[in-house]
């Protein structure tokens, strides 16, 4: 039986993340994805386009995760913040691109080129990647963890769960991340579908799906009160009524677990409807999960379990959503960051350095030819 520094379970955008850190340290590093590809979910975010965070400060990016995801996520995102993730992309051969509404994309404009450099920094670092592994079992043992899986056994001394939520269950996020934490005596937070849209009565729609409205205001309220607001698209559908302004809404809804509440929908033009909604959408079609792992069980210094100590955990496994726009991955990043570099220290590599604008590295044609925005790579430039 094989046994490594650090097992990480999960070939999402946490998981990839870590891997690369992981890499980055020089840990000895096994990554188990259930799927055939790593990275599914990560190839459908932003259109496929991507939206890897927002260019605006971490103060104003952890005051728009709110009460108690923010407070939770201010060491991470502190540690690693949205223009460090942009300099990090930039520095592993990914230029980025800020568009509307300070969304952060690859300068390519396609996941595909994001996934693809995860997959180039896991083999870069010497990380293994096993894909069509699903894990059966994760076992505390007495020098470590068993983590048994279809095909083969493996030990590590440490595992960090990067699982996902359980939207989108074709992508792999099916839960069983949860599922073990609860088995090594972690609290759950029940699930609820965040960012998705809203069922409504046909009256609400009649004659009018296709419509688009830009630049909206959504209040949400409970008993007369506006309890949150939203801004965005407001989309009319045949199934109900969407677009980002209603899916951010339907967040708030879901963690002020709301039974009764409407929506007031302010147009430009000055008029303004009030919406009940008969309920969201399914979980499945979620762009996020809202509730899983408790995060009072979770030291968010280090993302390291309380109940079970060299347990780790990072991204939407986690009781942990954002809104729309680039949040959640950008949650997922600086939660596997900070893991990780808890985890090197722990095994006498250090802390993981922060990415700075004057470090280069080697020409890589495969790297650069992704940083391009025509695909073609860059020239190294002469040396005087």
């Amino acid at each position: 039986m094989s046994k490594t520094d650090l097992v990480i379970i999960g070939g999402g955008a946490a998981g990839l993340m870590a891997g690369a850190a992981a890499g980055e340290l020089g840990l000895k590093t096994l990554v188990l994805e259930r799927k055939h590809k790593p990275g599914r979910k990560l190839l459908m975010c932003g259109n496929a386009r991507c939206n890897l965070t927002t260019n605006i400060s971490e103060e104003r990016m952890l005051q728009m995760f709110g009460d108690p995801v923010g407070p939770f996520l201010e060491p991470s995102i502190r540690a690693f913040t949205p223009s460090m993730l942009q300099r990090w992309f930039a520095l592993s051969g990914l230029k980025t691109v800020v568009k509307a509404g300070n969304k952060v994309y690859p300068h390519t404009e396609r996941a595909s080129d994001v996934l693809n450099l995860f997959t180039d920094l896991l083999r870069d670092g010497n990380v293994s990647l096993a894909c069509s592994a699903v894990v059966q079992a994760l076992e505390k043992t007495k020098n470590g963890f068993r983590i048994s899986t279809d095909n083969f056994v493996v030990e590590g001394n440490y595992v960090l769960v990067a699982t996902g939520g359980v939207s989108y269950p074709k992508t792999g996020s099916v839960g069983d991340g949860q599922e073990w934490a609860k088995k090594l005596g972690h609290s759950l937070e029940p699930f609820r579908p965040g960012l998705v849209g809203f069922e409504v009565e046909p009256s609400v729609i009649k004659g009018r799906v296709g419509k688009v409205y830009e630049k909206v205001l959504v209040d949400v309220v409970v008993d007369g009160r506006k309890v949150a607001e939203t801004r965005g698209v407001y989309e009319i559908e045949k199934w109900g009524i969407g677009g980002t302004a209603l899916t951010d809404a339907s967040r708030h809804v879901a963690r002020g677990n709301f039974g009764s509440y409407s929506l007031v929908v302010h147009i430009q033009d000055g008029k303004a409807e009030e919406i009940r909604p008969l309920g969201t959408r399914s979980i499945k079609e979620a762009m996020v999960t809202v509730g899983g792992v408790a995060l009072n069980e979770i030291d968010p210094q280090t993302m390291e379990s309380g109940k079970c100590p060299g347990l780790y955990f990072s991204g939407e496994v986690l009781d942990v959503d954002g809104p729309t726009g680039g949040y959640n991955l950008q949650a997922a990043f600086s939660t596997a960051r900070l893991a990780v570099s808890a985890i090197g220290k722990r095994c006498g590599k250090g802390a993981l350095p922060q990415p700075r604008a004057a470090e280069s590295r080697p020409h890589n044609p495969r790297r650069d030819a992704r940083a391009h925005p025509h695909g073609k790579p860059s020239r190294p430039r002469r040396r005087k």
